[in-house]
């Protein structure tokens, strides 16, 4: 497995204009942002992760040496758009295996979430595996629409009706990909959207229109659902960091 780290944001909300640095570079318990999320994928090799920059990248760059770096292009916008730069700055067009896409703010995904998404794609052969979790918080996230178990669709939180929106499986945002499918509905995404970018939550829906399958691992841990855009939304991950290093494992009864 391949893996795409998107980390080219400013965060226009958390800017600091004494301190001025990008979103994944924001300190949380002592480390950077992105420092967690390549956490939950160094079972990889590091010349197996793209870490896709933008904002100040030669300050994330200088942070994370040794590291295989690719700079967002200037000529288009969004998710989808990073996720292009990313496989064609470090030569992945003919991959064969899988790449997954995670995203450089969202620091609370574990390392064995991760491994149990691979293992469900891979039983299923899934053309799409993404990370979901189920929340009964009235968050602003994606739904994931399910037919008989099956995942059907996904729907922006923008576009569900109130029926949808009562929905609890949560799209996390992180996803798994069969690499010569993923190449397939890249070349199928467009800009037509108000915001003029490539979204790359577009790419299930174009799986699922051509009958792939697409399923979703669901986390039971919701706090994996943190993002980070606010420094409120600092504040709580770090709070949860630290309640994680206090957690003791009790010791196995004889």
């Amino acid at each position: 497995m391949k893996a795409i780290v998107m980390a080219a944001g400013k965060g226009t909300r958390l800017t600091d204009s004494e301190n001025p640095l990008p979103k994944v570079l924001r300190r949380a318990n002592g480390r950077p942002l992105l420092a967690y999320v390549l956490d939950s994928v160094d079972f990889l090799d590091n010349n197996d992760i793209t870490i896709v920059v933008g904002y100040m990248a030669d300050e994330v760059k200088k942070t994370f040496p040794g590291r295989r770096f690719v700079l967002q292009g200037s000529d288009g916008y969004g998710t989808g758009y990073a996720v292009m730069c990313g496989i064609k700055g470090s030569g992945l067009e003919n991959v064969r295996g899988e790449i997954a896409v995670l995203s450089g703010d969202v620091p609370l995904i574990k390392k064995e979430t991760i491994q149990s998404m691979l293992a469900l794609h891979r039983k299923e052969k899934n053309a799409c595996t993404l990370l979901s979790c189920r929340s009964f918080k009235p968050l602003p996230f994606g739904r994931i629409i399910r037919v008989n178990g099956l995942v059907t669709a996904i729907k922006e939180h923008r576009d569900c009706t109130e029926s949808e929106r009562l929905i609890n499986e949560l799209n996390v945002g992180m996803y798994i990909f069969d690499a010569p499918q993923l190449f397939r509905a890249l070349s199928r995404l467009n800009n037509d959207n108000a915001a003029g970018e490539y979204y790359l939550t577009d790419v299930p829906k174009i799986m699922l229109s051509e009958n792939k399958r697409v399923n979703a691992y669901v986390t039971e841990d919701e706090d994996e659902l943190w993002g980070v855009n606010t420094s409120e939304d600092l504040y709580e991950v770090e709070k949860i960091l630290k309640s994680r290093q206090n957690i003791i494992p009790r010791r196995k009864r004889l």
